[in-house]
């Protein structure tokens, strides 16, 4: 009963195959043993099925395994001369000796796994508290978001993105990227995310909010950034956007960032700043409160906001990926589909090994009578063309 609460609770179809080819191995080793006689020893090949157990099952199963291969050689002593000549006693200590090797190999494996996986679920669960996914649905928007981190084993390194609602009432977007990439990062990418945050809805215009942001990277840097490992200078590029729920008309403060991409129907253009802020980070630029730009957010417009470790990202022969042009060729009937066809795409430009941490946002506003509706599509399918990068859409 216990053997087959294991197979059939604990054993995917696959290893049950496994496990039955190693009972199989017993058993016609033992066969073919007794049959050809004295004159091989075919009995130390026995561990091979504890040794193939282990390699897809736990040390329990494999500790039955080695248990069946030792009666398995009794049986063989027992068919050639008795249980007392010392080859046959050498060869029971042997598999034995060799069969517990094998299952302590095992129950070290195992544990270790069982670390590594609370220690990952712990890892998730504060990437998870710090990223806070934005919502599908916030406001007048629809938000479809990416996160791929280039630390193996992590769901955020260097980049940031936000997205909170001020009292105005208005949503305030943020997407960033902090200097270097990977988990050393992390630290300066929380401290951003959390001053954006908590100011969003206290400070009336992004200039200020971008102020508050700068002073708070400035007081905490030291702490959070890794200077034991990276004396070097620390800064984040970023871009903060207010998009009132009211009128078309939004706002961009461009703080060193690549430039965001507007999708209206059958064009794709860069939404460049007449005057970028410097990064975030560099207290001796800071941000001054007339350096944001104006551009119309219609209904059924897209923005696309993303780091440079997208534009950045290299193919196998060393071109970058054409984000713009790429965009222009997909469908954009949703920013879920938009964002899944770029995120297939990338993989497939990079040959799916990133050197950089990469984010995605892509919000579109919505006809007021969609506000409450379900996530559905608000327009038709329709085929992109990219346009020469400019101010398109901008004003001051």
């Amino acid at each position: 009963m216990r053997l087959r609460g294991v197979w059939r609770d604990r054993l995917p179809e696959q290893r049950r195959g496994l496990l039955v080819t190693a009972l199989a191995l017993i058993v016609a080793i033992t066969a073919v043993d007794i049959g050809i006689g004295t004159s091989v020893h075919l009995g130390p090949l026995l561990v091979i099925a504890p040794t193939l157990t282990a390699a897809f099952a736990g040390p329990r199963l494999t500790a039955l395994v080695g248990a069946l291969a030792e009666v398995s050689l009794v049986i063989i002593a027992i068919f050639h001369g008795g249980l007392t000549t010392t080859n046959h006693v050498a060869q029971l200590i042997a598999l034995a000796v060799l069969s517990a090797l094998v299952v302590f190999v095992c129950y070290v494996r195992e544990r270790h796994a069982r670390e590594l996986s609370r220690l990952r679920s712990v890892a998730e669960t504060a990437q998870r508290v710090l990223l806070r996914p934005p919502p599908r649905r916030i406001g007048p928007l629809r938000v479809a978001w990416l996160y791929l981190a280039a630390e193996d084993e992590a769901q955020i390194g260097g980049d940031l993105l936000a997205v909170a609602r001020a009292d105005h009432p208005c949503t305030r977007v943020l997407i960033g990227d902090v200097r270097g990439h990977g988990l050393a990062s992390v630290g300066e990418a929380s401290v951003a995310m959390s001053a954006f945050r908590e100011g969003a809805h206290r400070y009336p215009s992004l200039p200020e909010l971008a102020t508050a942001v700068e002073e708070s990277i400035c007081r905490n840097l030291d702490e959070a950034a890794d200077t034991a490992h990276d004396a070097g200078e620390h800064f984040i590029t970023a871009i903060m956007i207010d998009i009132p729920d009211q009128g078309p008309q939004a706002e961009m403060l461009n703080c060193g960032h690549p430039p965001p991409l507007l999708i209206r129907g059958d064009q794709v253009s860069a939404l460049n700043s007449r005057r970028p802020a410097p990064p975030l980070g560099l207290r001796a630029l800071c941000v001054l409160n007339d350096r944001t730009d104006r551009f119309a957010l219609e209904p059924g417009d897209m923005l696309l906001l993303y780091t440079d470790g997208v534009i950045e990202a290299r193919s196998p022969t060393g071109a970058f990926y054409p984000l713009a042009e790429r965009v222009a060729s997909f469908p954009a009937s949703s920013p879920d589909a938009l964002l899944h066809h770029i995120h297939r795409d990338l993989l497939a430009h990079t040959g799916e090994q990133l050197t950089d941490d990469a984010a995605f946002l892509i919000i579109e506003r919505t006809p007021s009578h969609h506000l409450h509706r379900p996530l559905l599509a608000s327009h038709a399918d329709g085929r992109t063309r990219p346009q020469p990068a400019g101010r398109h859409g901008l004003a001051r």
